[in-house]
């Protein structure tokens, strides 16, 4: 091996040295700065689970703040006092508690019981079931949305290709849970893609699955319904009537039974929204929704405050409590000479008061000229065709004119469909009571209103007077039950409002 071999092997020898060497340190120093970035997003990390962590605490804490104070006072409590101590003392409370439900339930669902009974309709029924209640209903939104490449050859073959991946559900939050005596109120936000109108479809299909009887679906916001699950039915029983005697008269809010929550249930005889078509079956309870008001209202039939005309085409109905009315007719020939002349009434009261006032004030020289026409349809159809168009076309002209001057009719009728009552539409509100047809319910109440809940043909037959009433003022169906007027009752309205007797007190139901 000459030198000049030798020389380029030591100078390669070194190269490779310096080279390794080099390669050495920044190895060590490119671990450094790994072990770095690690311990960073280590820390980093924690930091950010750390902060996820406390921030839904915190937003625990704001969204439900009863439950989360409840858990931190047992832990607290557990800690300080010890667990045999919690026992008595809730044993101790819920004892109270019984007690005082037992002795005034009033004042303990007012305060105390609604709240509990929310607390816990929240976290062990809907928040945990509703939803896979949704889902099942159909009622969740799925994201399938899955890519598609096509390839297309020269001889026209196409061949398609498809990534799966598996797909997501999101499925409405639940917001609020009110629950009171007989309705939970579920706000649920809905998830892009769904509408309000959704859950109207799937009101029954919920009920099932919340295993009751009744769910209504109402719009909160663009966003946001409420679905409402009736746990008990307040209307089983019937409703009794108020007692005949002196008492203040509203004729914009006459007491006429109670409502699914509860509450007193108020019609309008007078002004916005008074004149009323009745639709119901044989048998479900329009006498109810006739008397009923006419029993709340007696001092001021009396009075001469309210002038009631009958209209009576079965003669068996109105007859029974002839003295209250003014005017009263059988007949078909009867029936127009009685609107003829209320016609006439509400023109001679016009050419008074137009450009004087905007409403005629009720007094005993202008009273409220109530009209009540049971089985309107069988002079609105069923008669010979000059009178049928003479009836219509009066009616029409007392419930598009008589608001404002003092005149309202009210309408019973079982058939609702527009060839039995053509000017149904000019009821402003309107009452369905049980019939036997699911189509009725729209014919009655308008489009939709069985899919919000208005199920009047589900209306047992044992529950007279139970219906669905909807007008100005209400966005949703109500139910409703008026209040029952037994024979003996209508007599003594006869008497008091003739002045055969000074009052006398209505037979409870």
């Amino acid at each position: 091996m000459d030198a000049h071999t030798l020389g380029v092997l030591l100078l390669g020898s070194g190269a490779l040295a310096v080279v390794v060497w080099v390669l050495h340190k920044l190895g060590k120093a490119l671990a450094g700065i790994a072990e770095a970035l690690a311990a960073a997003a280590v820390v980093f990390l924690a930091l950010w689970w750390l902060c996820k962590g406390v921030f839904w605490v915190v937003a625990q804490i704001v969204m439900h703040p009863r439950t989360s104070l409840t858990v931190v006072a047992v832990a607290a409590w557990c800690y300080w006092l010890g667990w045999l101590s919690l026992v008595v003392t809730l044993t101790v409370v819920a004892s109270g508690l019984a007690s005082w439900r037992w002795f005034h339930l009033v004042s303990y669902d007012q305060w105390a019981g609604r709240v509990l009974r929310t607390w816990w309709q929240k976290w062990a029924i809907y928040m945990p079931k509703l939803p896979e209640w949704l889902h099942a209903c159909g009622l969740s939104v799925k994201d399938d949305a899955i890519p598609v490449d096509v390839t297309v050859t020269l001889v026209g073959r196409k061949k398609v290709s498809r990534e799966q991946r598996p797909a997501g559900v999101r499925v409405p939050k639940v917001k609020r849970v009110r629950s009171g005596p007989s309705w939970d109120e579920v706000q649920v936000q809905l998830v892009p893609g769904q509408k309000p109108e959704d859950f109207d479809d799937a009101a029954r299909a919920l009920a099932s699955a919340r295993k009751v009887s009744r769910c209504q679906v109402r719009e909160i916001a663009p966003n946001v319904v409420s679905i409402d699950f009736q746990r008990r039915n307040l209307l089983a029983a019937p409703v009794p009537c108020p007692e005949i005697g002196e008492r203040a008269v509203d004729l914009r809010r006459v007491w006429s039974g109670r409502t699914e929550y509860g509450q007193d249930w108020h019609v309008p005889l007078h002004g916005s929204g008074s004149h009323t078509l009745v639709a119901g079956a044989s048998g479900a309870g329009k006498n109810s929704m006739m008397w009923c008001p006419l029993v709340s209202i007696a001092p001021a039939i009396r009075d001469g405050l309210v002038r009631v005309t009958g209209i009576d085409p079965k003669g068996m109905e109105l007859a029974y409590g002839r003295g209250i009315f003014h005017r009263y007719a059988v007949t078909p020939k009867d029936a127009l000479a009685v609107l003829d002349d209320l016609v006439a009434a509400m023109d001679a009261r016009k050419a008074e008061f137009a450009g004087r006032v905007r409403n005629v004030p009720i007094s005993a020289e202008n009273p409220l000229e109530l009209v009540e026409f049971d089985e309107i349809g069988a002079l609105t159809k069923y008669t010979d065709r000059k009178t049928r168009e003479q009836i219509v076309e009066r009616v029409a002209l007392l419930t598009t004119q008589g608001r404002a001057l003092g005149f309202t009719v009210r309408g019973y009728v079982q058939e609702p469909t527009k060839d039995t009552v053509p000017v149904r539409e000019l009821f402003p509100r309107r009452i369905c009571l049980r019939v036997t047809s699911k189509s009725h319910v729209g014919m009655v109440l308008g489009d939709q209103a069985y899919e919000r809940g208005a199920w009047a043909n589900r209306i047992a037959e044992t529950e007279a007077g139970v219906g669905y009433v909807w007008g100005e003022g209400l966005r949703e169906p109500l139910r409703v039950r008026a209040g029952w007027v037994p024979d003996d009752t209508v007599k003594a309205l006869e008497a008091f409002v003739t002045g055969r007797i000074a009052s006398i007190g209505g037979a409870a139901a």
